[in-house]
């Protein structure tokens, strides 16, 4: 227990715990049961226990301390039944949905630009480049969102100047993360396509440094301002933020960067021949403003541990999210697969989405309860089970539910509309709709399986899951969802199913 901890244990008042996003959490659950809760194994409260931590985590807790009282208390939102949690997150949920159906329609036609069927690496570019709204936009949504609604507990999110360095300090992070995971995903790119190829473009590989970073860079600062946006009004209007903020990146993220792509790619191929100077000034610029986003980001408390500690996840989920991209660029590059460029962003785009409200929601419940998240003698958490996971009596294990039987009726509003607009290379045949809803109800449920597990794993080791957890579970959901679309293609090709004029 920490030092602060044992002094407002002294003077009556409840202990607060730091935590790697710069948030005090208060304890709130009674001093006489705590020694009991820590002796239990994975201590487990009642429903409405966890109702009332998670939902009215802007009350104050009774205390001897009255200078909680000087603080304006935020509006208290209302306990979150399985009908709540599905009203909040299913429109900002299809909204997401359209989104991704937009960014497939994107993707199925840009496949055939010059610079996509010249330049096949940029295919390898994709999923780790939307998956910076996993890596970045969704776990800066889950950082902000924990730090919002723990701090107006105790007041320090109250001024205009506190949140001003909260927004600034966060918005350098992102951009210092988005431009270095942007020039390693163009190495990732460089080498996956040097490989299996055997020779080496150097304007090629330029071509994919400039792209990528330029492209993550302005990508990471728009979403960023509308996710913050998002955020600081959903918590005015009694929102819970995890349930709005992390859909409406995923609308947003895939159509806006894979757009991005395509416009700088296509516009930075047309300098090769002419201005081939082009490629590497603009590399250049983007890699000179990354000291002024450090020297920002570390006047920040919150962000400083982060800027330092935080790229582990980042990297890594990136180069798993460049495995799913060399897949897809396999498979697109195979005419008799070119239908699954316009499903690969919403399948993956979908999942990535639900397993972020997760991820955010067990997170800031985590917070909520106010344990700390290291313990002298922690004791050993059994490895969750798929029952307790979805039909288990707790609130998470209600979001659970809820969020997987979104799945098939959201798949199938969007695949109506993808066929409605006449997009990709694959008749909506009755075969094909089974084998993809088998592959989507698959990948939601290993990846909100994974998100239990986690979460808890990484809180119990002294990690904060609003950093490290979502990077790794959307880049999953890339890889997952890239190889079971990939998997149907190709098991529908050999039992027959061979439609590929549509859209053509």
């Amino acid at each position: 227990m920490s030092t602060g901890a044992v002094d407002a244990k002294k003077e009556g008042a409840p202990p607060a715990y730091h935590h790697s996003n710069g948030s005090v959490h208060p304890i709130m659950i009674q001093k006489e049961g705590v020694e009991e809760l820590r002796q239990a194994e994975g201590y487990e409260l009642t429903e409405r226990e966890e109702d009332a931590l998670l939902e009215n985590a802007s009350q104050s807790n009774e205390s001897d301390d009255t200078s909680t009282d000087q603080s304006p208390e935020p509006p208290a939102p209302l306990k979150e039944t399985s009908f709540s949690i599905g009203l909040q997150v299913v429109i900002p949920f299809l909204l997401a949905g359209f989104g991704t159906v937009a960014a497939g329609m994107v993707l199925d036609i840009v496949q055939h630009w010059t610079v996509f069927t010249e330049v096949t690496e940029v295919f390898i570019l994709v999923p780790a480049l939307l998956g910076l709204k996993g890596n970045l936009e969704m776990t800066l949504a889950s950082r902000l969102s924990t730090a919002i609604c723990c701090n107006a507990n105790i007041g320090q999110m109250d001024t205009a100047k506190e949140m001003g360095k909260m927004v600034m300090g966060n918005l350098a992070l992102i951009q210092v993360q988005a431009t270095v995971v942007g020039f390693l995903a163009s190495i990732a790119a460089v080498i996956f396509g040097w490989i299996p190829e055997g020779h080496f473009k150097l304007g090629h590989a330029v071509l994919l440094c400039a792209s990528s970073v330029s492209t993550a860079f302005i990508a990471s600062l728009l979403l960023g301002l509308i996710m913050i946006g998002v955020i600081i009004a959903s918590r005015k209007v009694g929102i819970n933020p995890d349930n709005v903020a992390t859909p409406i990146a995923a609308s947003l993220g895939d159509l806006i960067t894979l757009a991005l792509l395509a416009g700088i790619s296509t516009g930075l191929y047309k300098q090769l021949d002419h201005n081939d100077y082009v490629n590497p000034l603009v590399c250049a610029i983007f890699v000179a403003l990354t000291p002024v986003w450090v020297l920002i980001a570390r006047r920040i408390p919150p962000t400083r541990e982060v800027l330092y500690s935080g790229w582990e996840p980042v990297i890594i989920a990136m180069a798993i999210s460049s495995v799913g991209g060399l897949i897809l660029d396999k498979t697109v590059s195979n005419p008799n697969f070119a239908g699954i460029a316009v499903f690969s962003p919403v399948i993956n785009g979908v999942a990535g989405n639900l397993v972020a409200v997760q991820a955010s929601r067990i997170s800031t419940y985590l917070h909520m309860t106010a344990l700390p998240m290291v313990e002298p003698n922690p004791p050993p958490r059994k490895c969750p089970t798929p029952c307790s996971t979805f039909f288990g009596s707790s609130v998470n294990s209600r979001s659970a539910r809820v969020l997987f039987l979104l799945v098939a009726p959201g798949h199938l509003v969007f695949l109506y509309a993808i066929n409605s607009m006449q997009g990709g290379h694959t008749t909506l045949t009755s075969i094909f709709i089974a084998f993809y809803l088998a592959a989507a109800l698959l990948q939601v449920v290993i990846l909100l399986y994974l998100a239990d597990w986690m979460v808890h794993w990484m809180w119990g080791r002294g990690m904060d899951p609003d950093n490290f957890s979502i990077p790794y579970l959307t880049a999953l959901g890339d890889l997952l969802g890239t190889g079971f679309l990939a998997l149907c293609f190709h098991i529908l090709w050999l039992i027959g199913d061979r439609d590929t004029d549509v859209g053509d």
